[in-house]
C-alpha cells in the first residue's frame, strides 16, 4: 500500500461530491482559504485523499479565480502528504477566498496546515 506522500491525490470533479463534503459539516476558515472535509464513501476509498478546488466570482475575474486555484493546488501538493490524517480516507474541498490571490505563499501554507488540524480535531477538543 502506498503512503499518502507517494500516492497521487484523487480529484473531486462532480457537483454531488462537493455537496456531500459540504454536508459533512467539518469546516475550518482561514484568511486565505476555507477547508471542508468529509470521510470518503467506501466505494471510492483509496490510498490518498481526494481534493476538490473551487473559487467563486467573489475572488475576482476569471484570471484571478484561475490563479487562486493554481495557488491552492500547489499549497495542497506541498502540505497534504505530511499533515493529512493518515488513519482515515478523506475528501477535501478547498475554497478560495478574495485574499488567496494576494496572500503570501508561506501564509497560505500556514492557513492550510491550521485548517487541516482544525477539521481533524475531535468534537471535545478545544479550538
Amino acid at each position: 500500500m502506498q503512503s499518502i506522500a507517494t500516492a497521487p491525490l484523487g480529484r473531486l470533479t462532480r457537483r454531488p461530491e462537493f455537496l456531500r463534503v459540504a454536508r459533512g459539516r467539518r469546516k475550518a476558515v482561514a484568511p486565505g482559504l476555507v477547508l471542508q472535509a468529509a470521510p470518503s464513501p467506501p466505494e471510492t476509498q483509496g490510498p490518498a485523499p481526494r481534493i476538490g478546488y473551487t473559487a467563486s466570482k467573489k475572488v475576482g475575474n476569471a484570471v484571478a479565480r484561475n490563479r487562486a486555484r493554481r495557488r491552492l493546488r500547489a499549497a495542497v501538493n506541498d502540505v497534504i502528504g505530511t499533515d493529512a490524517s493518515p488513519g482515515e480516507a478523506m475528501d477535501y474541498v478547498v475554497i478560495a477566498r478574495a485574499a488567496t490571490v494576494e496572500r503570501g505563499y508561506a501564509d497560505l501554507l500556514d492557513d492550510l496546515r491550521s485548517t487541516l488540524k482544525r477539521v481533524h480535531r475531535g468534537p471535545g477538543e478545544r479550538r
